[in-house]
């Protein structure tokens, strides 16, 4: 056996040999099988975490998700990317994940160097062959060249645009030939060593980091691509603290403790609240991951959401719709939940929700007067209040802006200059030959029929909503339909410019504003532009400020992009939420994070 053993030595020694002085050979820069890492004790398989999605994912690809926070959420818990954000940092603070330190920067600040971690694996899978997959550099080169590779029409695509030394050129390429040339050298994107990435960057740019926090980033192995093809997306396999066990689309999703992951010691330090305390106190000191194993149900309805947690079949949840009536009192848990040793964590989401509107729709869309009349009026006649009050239960904010409360580019100042008012809405259509016809309801300016259609889920939310575009429609004139399918339907048909009109929610990928106004942006359409608006002065303030830092300069051209939206009506913007998630006492170390979804990795559950 002893001769065995050396063989292996030998064998391993080798292969790492031949890895260093072949550092863009991915394949071959693997280790030999072993057993699991010590790490894989620390994850009790017995600690199981039951929570609900209120809506689907569109798979784990994370290059070819169009923006589904559902996707994400799992996303974040399976891929790694070079930096994360500290957990309980306020504002959100960048820190290292994969690599070992932050990144050495040039003095131009155009220079990045990251050294990554040694001895980060992949889950095994059958694509590597019984061979411990190592990370390389070379895996985050070929998952960032990945985002702008033009046939996977990647939403995230336009953050890159214009960022790295050498790119553009060969996404050009790619477009010409029908082929992204990952074999290619490019100057911006090189690896000096197994471990070592260099990132050159065209200009200075402040959000660069960020956009390497985001699970678009997250490493994948390129053989696992090219072996699973356009069904990557059933099949995730990074090198995170999770691994997808179970995967029932639309119905459950089951996440397992991935016994090679490294571990970590949580040692989070405190913002100065009270709420950070406590979970200093129980968390301080533990080896991560704890939780062995996650069980994610989509439950799209809300009642059963709030039922499945009173019955104490989910340990944590959002309040939604109803159900924030049935458990809070003026904000504040009810005395039965207290008594339970339910927590309440409340914050204002870092998001807007939303209805855009399909600029390629021969009804609706277009940039003519006549067309941006009919849009302003609909936006004009939507009684949000409404919504707040009747749907949402007071717990959300009039959204002012396109750019939310806890990103940068928020201007707590800006007023939207689309308000309700629904008289003036009338006078608007009346004046561009929007008539009525003899059953009360408006025609086009031709004469011809004139009906929207506003597309939502079955949810009894979404129908609320429903019926307040109907009252608010009616008076005004305007007939429309609500055909209803679900979310991850819906995504798939707004992401090819099916839809006429649709409400969503956006939520901070990284906190920044352009993260939002990248919705906007005319390349985008069809790949995060869901309602493919194509604006020549929209796109030039969008990359005017892509390149500045935070601040007043750039802030004149968020106020450029915001008054064109509302200019040409983009859409019909509605509201920021209060967030209330309410914990069962078991669960460990819970805060909501403004950008992170997968906080999974930093919980645990102590029933006894």
């Amino acid at each position: 056996m002893r001769a065995v053993y050396r063989l292996i030595y030998l064998l391993h020694a080798l292969i790492c040999l031949y890895a260093v002085t072949n550092p863009t050979d991915a394949v071959a820069n693997s280790t030999l099988l072993t057993g699991p890492s010590a790490s894989a004790k620390s994850a009790d398989p017995t600690k199981v975490i039951h929570v609900a999605f209120e809506a689907a994912d569109d798979g784990f690809d994370m290059v070819r998700t169009n923006n589904s926070l559902y996707s994400s959420w799992v996303g974040e818990a399976i891929f790694e990317t070079l930096l994360t954000y500290d957990y309980l940092a306020r504002p959100a603070k960048l820190v290292p994940k994969t690599i070992e330190a932050m990144p050495e920067v040039s003095k131009d600040g155009l220079t990045y160097v990251f050294h990554i971690k040694k001895g980060i694996f992949f889950t095994p899978d059958p694509v590597f062959k019984d061979i411990r997959r190592e990370l390389t550099a070379q895996d985050y080169i070929y998952s960032i060249e990945r985002v702008l590779d033009p046939k996977n029409r990647s939403p995230q695509a336009s953050s890159f645009e214009g960022k790295i030394v050498g790119l553009d050129a060969a996404v050009a390429e790619a477009k010409k030939t029908g082929r992204f040339r990952y074999e290619a050298a490019i100057a911006g994107l090189s690896a000096p060593d197994r471990y070592t990435l260099r990132i050159q960057l065209n200009a200075l740019d402040q959000t660069f980091l960020y956009l390497l926090a985001n699970p678009t980033t997250g490493a994948v192995a390129r053989e696992v691509i090219e072996a699973y093809g356009a069904d990557s997306g059933r099949h995730p396999i990074g090198t995170g603290a999770y691994f997808l066990k179970e995967y029932v689309p639309r119905s459950k999703i089951v996440l397992e403790a991935n016994p090679d992951y490294r571990g970590y010691i949580w040692d989070f330090k405190s913002s100065g609240e009270a709420w950070d305390n406590q979970l200093i106190k129980d968390m301080q000191g533990k080896r991560m991951p704890q939780i062995g194993r996650v069980e994610i149900s989509i439950i799209e309805e809300e009642q059963p959401r709030w039922l499945a947690f009173e019955s104490g079949q989910l340990d944590l949840g959002e309040l939604t719709g109803s159900s924030v009536a049935k458990a809070l009192d003026k904000n504040v848990l009810q005395r039965q939940y207290i008594a339970q040793g339910v927590k309440l964590y409340r914050f204002v989401g870092a998001e807007i929700t939303h209805t855009i509107f399909n600029f390629k729709d021969p009804v609706i869309g277009g940039y003519t007067n006549e067309k941006i009349a009919l849009r302003r009026a609909i936006a004009m006649a939507y009684n949000l209040d409404a919504e707040i009050t009747l749907v949402r239960f007071g717990q959300a904010t009039k959204a002012q802006s396109e750019v939310p409360p806890g990103v940068a580019g928020y201007d707590p100042k800006y007023r939207s200059s689309i308000t309700y008012d629904p008289a003036l809405a009338n006078k608007l259509l009346d004046f561009f030959k929007y008539r009525k016809g003899g059953d009360g309801y408006r025609t086009m300016s031709d004469g011809k029929p004139l009906t929207l259609k506003i597309f939502s889920s079955a949810s009894s939310a979404d129908q609320a909503r429903m019926e307040i575009w109907k009252r608010s429609l009616n008076a005004i004139g305007l007939r429309a339909e609500f055909p209803v399918s679900n979310f991850a339907d819906n995504l798939k048909a707004a992401s090819e410019c099916k839809l006429m009109m649709w409400g969503l929610g956006g939520t901070a990928g990284i906190p920044d504003g352009s993260d939002f106004m990248e919705s906007f942006y005319g390349p985008n359409a069809g790949q995060g532009n869901l309602g493919c608006y194509a604006s020549a002065a929209f796109d030039d303030a969008y990359r005017k400020a892509r390149v500045l830092p935070d601040g007043p300069a750039r802030q004149v051209f968020y106020t450029l992009m915001e008054r064109q939206l509302e200019a040409d009506t983009a859409q019909v913007l509605h509201l920021s939420r209060f967030r209330n998630w309410v914990i069962r006492p078991w669960v460990k170390g819970f805060k909501k994070h403004p950008i992170l979804h997968a906080d999974w990795e930093y919980l645990d559950i102590q029933k006894h």
